[in-house]
Formats: structure tokens, sequence, C-alpha cells
């Protein structure tokens, strides 16, 4: 039985994998400054580490010398934070990492070590149904929005919002000429308890664009709110996402569009079948509760670091290990 119970997680934007490690009962840690024999992996944000490469190499000597594999998570890919080609192929060469973990697969043969799929998750210690059931939300008369986004939409401070604000609000007008209710709301200005009081009073919650998406080309991961909005109970459509059908059912659990005429079309059709669009919400948010929590994912990081344990234990060297096979 494996009795390493510790993670070491260093990096910003962490605290929804923390909080998945508690729910298993493993302790953080967030320096390497503890017993490394009682750590199972040691997971770094990527790219603030690929600034200081000589240091990550130090820290994955000693972490490989106590049995523990260095772990990089990518959430940003394929932008992966502006990160300069030669600093990604340094990286490479160096053998910088055990474990390339990544919510998109998109330029995964560019970053050392093992390949996982590590999809986004849910953090359900904030986005969950807040003490509604999913019966609640069957009545109608509790809804006050017809389409709803909630996000950044800041496009003065962060450029790379500026597609997503500008097709948000061109959308927002021709569904307002209908007589359909908008809401588009920055999430900055909410705390999680507002943000799920808008999920759960919007018929139709909308997921369009992301941070990690570059001029003509869409990362193929889906952004956190795409498991956060079936965690509370909402109806999630969103933009297409390659990656949607490794974790989801497409129409049974997920609903897309492919582009902004599409997107009037599938509004449309959904506000005209209540029922329908009641069953894919209930659908997402038992597929979220099963499967995609960072919880989930902190299973899967175990799981992970020990098969690396498993295969270097004859040598106690690197193992070449293939990338895991999804299911789905």
């Amino acid at each position: 039985m494996n009795s390493r119970r510790t993670a070491i997680l260093l990096g910003k934007g962490l605290e929804g994998l923390a909080d998945g490690c508690r729910e298993r009962a493993v302790t953080v840690a967030t320096t390497v400054d503890v017993p490394l024999h009682d750590a199972a992996f040691c997971l770094v944000d990527y790219f603030a580490w690929l600034r200081r490469p000589m240091a990550l190499r130090a820290l994955k000597r000693r972490a490989n010398l106590a049995g523990v594999p260095v772990i990089g998570w990518n959430r940003d890919a394929p932008w992966h934070k502006g990160a300069k080609a030669w600093r990604i192929a340094l990286g490479r060469m160096l053998e910088l990492l055990d474990v390339y973990a990544t919510h998109s697969l998109q330029d995964a043969e560019r970053f050392p070590g093992r390949r996982l799929f590590l999809p986004n998750a849910a953090w359900t210690q904030r986005y969950h149904l807040r003490g509604r059931s999913l019966a609640d939300l069957t009545d109608p008369a509790g809804y006050r929005w017809d389409v709803s986004f909630v996000g950044n939409l800041d496009d003065r401070r962060y450029p790379e919002h500026r597609a997503r604000a500008a097709a948000l609000g061109t959308l927002a007008g021709h569904l307002q000429r209908d007589g359909v209710s908008v809401l588009l709301q920055d999430a900055r200005e909410l705390d999680a308890a507002a943000q799920v009081e808008i999920i759960q009073r919007s018929r139709i919650n909308l997921s369009l664009g992301a941070a990690c998406d570059l001029p003509g080309l869409r990362s193929a991961g889906l952004p956190e709110r795409c498991f956060g909005i079936p965690a509370c109970g909402g109806f999630l459509l969103s933009d297409r996402r390659e990656h949607a059908a490794l974790s989801f059912t497409p129409g049974v659990d997920w609903t897309d569009f492919a582009d902004p005429q599409d997107a009037l079309l599938q509004i449309r059709r959904w506000l005209g079948d209540f029922v329908a669009l009641r069953g894919i919400a209930e659908a997402g948010h038992r597929t979220v509760q099963r499967e995609h929590t960072y919880a989930h994912r902190v299973d899967a990081l175990l799981a992970v670091a020990q098969e690396w344990r498993t295969a270097r234990a004859p040598t106690q060297q690197d193992a070449v290990l293939e990338t895991p096979t999804q299911s789905r």
C-alpha cells in the first residue's frame, strides 16, 4: 500500500487542486522543506519554473533521489503563457519533468516527460448546488435571465479577452433584439456564491473564449467554467473544443456551438425546449460529480506518480513510459 500522502504544490492557481488533495486526505505542502520520503509527487507551475531551469533541474534531481516525480501542469496550451520557443526547447533538452500534465494535448511533443491528460475540473468546495437540488432547478419560474456569461470581460487590461468581449457583445445585441434577456458579468466583481446564484438563475450559461486561445487557433482543452457550471446544476453551452469528447458525451451531457451564427441557433433551440435543456444540465452535473472534480484529478496524479515509481524501481533510473490512452 502506498504510504506517501503528501503532495508538494509549487505555484499559483493551484488552490482547487489543493482542496482536492485535502478531500482525498492528502497533506498539502507548498515548499520542498518537507520530508520527501512522505511525498507522493511534486507538481509545479511549469512556466514559472522554466524561467529558472537550473533550479528546476536541481529540484528534480533531489526529488527523484527520494522517489518523487516532478510533474509540470500546463493549463495554458497552446498559448503556454507566452513562453519563448527556445525556453520550451531547453526544458525538453534538459528533461526537466518526469510527467508533463496538460489540459490540452496540443504541442505535447515539445515537452519532456510522460504525457498525462489532466483537464481542468470543478472546484466543488466553491461551485456546487449550495443548498438547492436539481429538482428545484426544474421550476421555470426560478430563472431571471435567459442567457448569461460570467468571466473576465476586461479587454483593456487583458487584451487576450478582446475577441471574447466583442463576440459576446455582438451576440447579446442580436438576442436582446429578439426579446431574450442577457447578462454579461465580469467575474472579478463577484464571490463564488454570487456566481452560483447567476448560474442557477440563468437558463443558458455560455462559455466562449479562453486566455489560452491563440488568434486563429482555439485551445482544444476546456476552461474551468465548463466543469464549474454543471457542478452548480447549470446548463452549459460552450464554444466547440476538441477535447470535450474526452470528458463529456455530446448530446447527452454536453452542448456546444461551432460559430456565432450557430450560437444563435443553439440558444433559440434550447430556450424552446426547457425540459430537454434541464435533462442535459442534470446529466452534466452527474458526470462532473462522478468524474471531474479536483479530487478526481488528485487520483490521476497519485496513480501516475505510483506508476512512475514502479517503473523506475528495478534500476532506480528514469524509465520510458508510454502515454496513457484515453478511454472516452
